[in-house]
């Protein structure tokens, strides 16, 4: 009996050498594993996940966490409810926040309006997937981390990093949805401060190689200060099947409303400042082995509503004001080829992504106007473009050393684009591996780039796309336990875009424009102990940052991220049932010549108590009522202390 603590590609692996597929289900009610497909077997893709709660004997398998995009590092994993199902993490967000590679940075409480960064690069660069599929915001950054998703479907989250062609140009973010258990159905409700309510409902049912997960849920509160009132709600639902004969079929739809006052949030001079978003995404995947092939396709669409009011339902607003509307729609489709043989995997594959703009701000003048649905307003400017990525990869397994290579062409109207990654695995000693990898990346600019022009900002329609080459090296760990992982990169960028302040007659405005050149580079630590008795877990994390660039203007993004980071989690089985979670972070952020940030400390807690299908729980978060900003003007929330009821059957 072995506890995976995690999947491997070590020539020893217990199962390397059956030659068949190896199949590890349900062992009780309420006991079974996740098994990410071994690339070492000719297994069908896994789809589903449910929790991992075994206990055996340390056991190395011949396997790998997949990467589901054209990629070819392994992806590290930033959460999984395995190790943290208890701690003070209530949105997706505060997941992401005490993670030493992202800068995760909100407008607001609870997740309401956030930019997700990772290694010193903008939201903008970031690429988002849910399951593997691209649902990245084509207009702006601040909207692609609107997915329909709450954290207690989310199994695990994993950065992604080695993206060749047109996308992440800093690298990805993969969410991974899937249920608790087999079949279940799960409530919760919680209440607290500033009148904050949080209802969910989900559950799931298998049967015969079909899994569906529902979820939906209602997050609201009155705000913390002036005009920070929210509400967000979230329906989602996974169903797949899996048979000898179809392979797998992986479907998800979901859709989000949101509402929320943004008191400040794009401009600390107008405190009444609101936001409504609507949100609807779809997608299907099929993967099937046919001898020593794999055949994978998916097509996925991504529709994102916007109506942003600087003055919140026109309150003072000047004579002619109108909010503004945009709608983004994104089309993708890829299909893969893979090849099993001798010398390891060949894929051939491409994908195509389709996105259109209709604005009322942001595009290109339209022939025709057509009315905004619902709305007293028409769209006026509209864009759409397409782009293409195709590539061959290769990996290869040599006694302890893995080898992966792969050659990318994109194409869009910004011209063809040729790129590639290498990447090289060690085992140095049982349990420990060395990586290194080089990437060459790149971005389109955003619609936002190209055409926000306002009192205070200027476009530039003629903006190229952003380059990218990263190196990377790192090491890691793994004993019973215990694990610990070392890395660093470095990245040089060429064409950067960022919004420069220049002098006009009508004053100080921001322009978008292209760096020639900006360098970044970093250091993540991470260790982590995961007990079974008195000590759940005990985690720490630190990560360093530095960029320079070859100018002296002022820029608004560029050098204007975390600097320094520092996160301990300890969780604690106190009695029978009754456990307690502490999350202690701290964060330094680079000063820019326009913005002053101060270091703060932020400390949340949580103590449950689990009773058969309940679990009672009340948590804090910002427990010393530590006054900081994530953007300059934008206060954030001070201590804020919920209760609430779980139950699960």
């Amino acid at each position: 009996m072995g506890h995976f603590t995690r999947w491997t590609r070590k020539a020893y692996g217990a199962f390397a050498s059956l030659g068949k597929v190896v199949k590890i289900g349900v062992l009780s009610l309420t006991m079974s594993i996740v098994m990410h497909n071994p690339k070492s077997v000719a297994a069908e893709p896994d789809s589903l996940g449910v929790a991992r709660v075994i206990e055996l004997e340390a056991l190395n398998v011949t396997a790998e966490r997949l990467n589901p995009t054209r990629g070819v590092t392994a992806p590290a994993e930033v959460y999984s409810r395995d190790t943290v199902s208890v701690a003070p993490l209530q949105t997706i967000e505060s997941v992401l926040r005490i993670n030493p590679a992202i800068d995760l940075r909100e407008r607001g409480g609870k997740g309401m309006q956030a930019d997700i960064s990772v290694r010193g690069g903008t939201c903008d660069q970031t690429l988002i997937l849910l399951n593997g599929i691209d649902f990245t915001d084509a207009r702006t950054g601040h909207q692609s981390h609107s997915l329909p998703i709450d954290l207690d479907i989310v199994s695990e989250i994993d950065f992604i990093t080695g993206l060749t062609g047109i996308g992440a140009f800093s690298g990805a973010l993969n969410f991974i949805t899937s249920p608790l258990r087999p079949n279940y159905l799960r409530a919760e409700i919680t209440g607290g401060a500033y009148g904050y309510l949080y209802s969910s409902l989900s559950g799931a049912m298998t049967r015969n190689g079909l899994s569906v997960l529902a979820a939906g849920s209602i997050r609201r509160s009155d705000g913390y200060i002036r005009n920070t009132d929210f509400f967000n709600s979230n329906l989602y639902s996974r169903i797949t099947y899996q048979s000898a004969s179809v392979g797998l079929l992986d479907a998800q739809v979901g859709y989000q409303w949101r509402d929320f006052g943004a008191n400040g949030f794009y401009s600390p001079a107008y405190p009444d400042q609101f936001e409504h978003t609507e949100t609807q995404l779809a997608s299907i995947r099929w993967s099937k082995n046919i001898g020593l092939f794999t055949v994978n396709a998916n097509v996925s669409y991504r529709k994102n509503n916007d109506r942003y009011e600087l003055y919140r339902a026109g309150k003072g607003a000047p004579e002619g004001w109108v909010p503004n509307y945009h709608t983004t729609d994104n089309v993708g489709a890829e299909a893969s080829l893979d090849y099993r043989w001798r010398w390891g995997t060949s894929s051939l594959g491409f994908d195509y992504k389709f996105n259109h703009l209709y604005s009322n701000v942001l595009g290109e003048p339209m022939d025709e106007a057509i009315p905004v649905p619902g709305a007293d307003a028409v769209y006026t400017k509209e864009k759409g473009r397409h782009i293409i990525n195709s590539w061959l990869s290769h990996r290869m397994t040599l006694g302890s050393t893995s080898l992966a290579g792969s050659f990318n062409l994109s194409h869009s109207e910004y011209g063809t684009f040729p790129s590639g990654s290498l990447a090289v695995q060690q085992q140095l000693l049982k349990g420990w591996t060395l990586e290194a990898d080089v990437t060459r990346s790149m971005r389109l600019p955003t619609y936002t780039d190209l055409y926000y022009t306002t009192a205070t900002h200027i476009g530039n329609p003629n903006l190229k796309a952003e380059q990218a080459t990263t190196y990377q090296l790192g090491t890691g760990y793994r004993y019973g336990r215990f694990q610990a992982d070392v890395s660093g990169f470095f990245r040089h960028g060429t064409d950067m875009i960022d919004w420069r302040l220049i002098e006009t007659a009508e004053g100080p405005k921001w322009q978008s424009t292209q760096l020639t050149r900006l360098n970044t580079y970093g250091v993540e630590v991470q260790a982590g102990y995961y007990g079974r008795r008195i000590l759940r877990n005990l985690t720490v994390s630190y990560g360093w940052l530095n960029s320079d660039k070859d100018t002296h203007d002022i820029t608004k993004y560029a050098l204007d991220y975390m600097n320094h980071k520092v996160a301990l989690q300890c969780g604690v089985n106190i009695w029978r049932g009754l456990v307690a979670e502490v999350t202690a972070s701290w964060y330094d952020r680079k000063d820019t010549a326009d913005a002053i940030y101060t270091p703060y400390w932020l400390l949340d807690a949580r103590l449950s108590w689990t009773q058969g299908a309940f679990t009672f729980y009340v948590e804090a978060t910002n427990l010393l009522n530590t006054v900081y900003y994530d953007f300059v003007g934008v206060i954030q929330p001070p201590r804020w202390i919920n209760g609430g009821i779980v139950m699960t059957i």
